[in-house]
């Protein structure tokens, strides 16, 4: 038996829609970054958000956003930032019962997408 990938752990699309939901609401609250999604439409942000998480935690690839670059280049990203953003999903990621290790696993997927993301 084939060990279940982290999309599976995590729910798959439904439990991780439910995470991001979540997340989106924290990063709303959180002065350091909602700036960034001012002038969002945040139900479109939360559906893109949620297939590109089940992509990147290996699940279908159902992702026809822009690469990480583009989508992020020219909004003045810094490292605090990112850092902010993966406190938060590690917050919201706690409060579902995500285990330390499934949780340290989405960071470091996420780390690798630093460059991309930061300027």
């Amino acid at each position: 038996m084939e060990p279940r990938s982290l999309y599976e752990r995590l729910g798959g699309e439904e439990g991780i829609a439910r995470v991001v939901d979540t997340f989106y609401d924290m990063v709303l609250a959180d002065p350091r970054v909602a700036h960034f999604f001012a002038n969002t439409d945040m139900a479109r942000q939360r559906r893109h958000q949620t297939l590109f998480l089940s992509f990147a935690t290996g699940g279908p690839n159902r992702y026809t956003g822009r690469s990480m670059r583009a989508a992020h280049q020219g909004l003045g990203i810094r490292p605090e930032h990112f850092d902010a953003i993966v406190e938060l999903l590690g917050r919201t990621l706690r409060q579902y019962g995500v285990s330390e290790a499934d949780i340290q696993e989405v960071e470091a997927r996420l780390m690798t997408m630093r460059p991309e993301i930061v300027e």
